[in-house]
């Protein structure tokens, strides 16, 4: 992903050691984690931090995961709904 802050293109340096940028760790366990990262990006695209076709890319990744989490949720209020009816509880 490219930032209009960081377009230069990275210098490989044979046999030399470099330090790995540490990303930060991001929380999208739920839909609220997501739409408040997806928050971030759209705020990010406004002040031109990302650009917008990155930016549309990863609220695209984020909107998938939310559909995940939402189907997971779903199909575990389902089984738990299931288990009831057959006295499995």
């Amino acid at each position: 992903m490219t930032t209009k802050k960081a377009t230069e293109q990275p210098v490989v340096h044979e046999g030399q050691v470099l330090r790995a940028i540490p990303t930060p760790q991001l929380k999208l366990a739920t839909i609220e984690d997501c739409r408040r990262e997806m928050a971030r990006v759209y705020r990010d695209a406004r002040t031109a931090t990302t650009e917008t076709a990155d930016a549309s890319r990863l609220v695209y990744m984020l909107t998938s995961i939310a559909k995940m989490i939402e189907i997971g949720t779903l199909e575990q209020r389902l089984t738990a709904l299931e288990d009831k009816q057959h006295g499995n509880t």
